[in-house]
């Protein structure tokens, strides 16, 4: 590990006292977690998102979709993919 310095407001530190407390850790573990999470994606929007689609994943699998009437666009792309309409 690598030591570094920063300063922090004190409402920062007041946050990351509380934080330490709750979890029983020190305060640069909770500082490292942070980081950690940070760092991981967990804080990236985009992260969370692909993460979100990934996880619903065959989600619809076991709904059953009542077929309507096929109409003419349909039966188009049915013959597009070589199905019957």
């Amino acid at each position: 590990m690598q030591r570094t310095n920063i300063f922090l407001e004190e409402r920062q530190t007041d946050s990351l006292d509380a934080m330490a407390r709750l979890e029983g850790v020190s305060r640069a573990e909770v500082i490292r977690r942070i980081i950690d999470r940070a760092i991981d994606g967990e804080g990236n929007a985009e992260a969370r998102r692909r993460a979100a689609i990934d996880l619903s994943f065959g989600a619809a699998a076991r709904i059953a979709v009542e077929r309507g009437a096929d109409d003419a666009r349909a039966a188009q792309l049915a013959s597009m993919w070589g199905r019957d309409a």
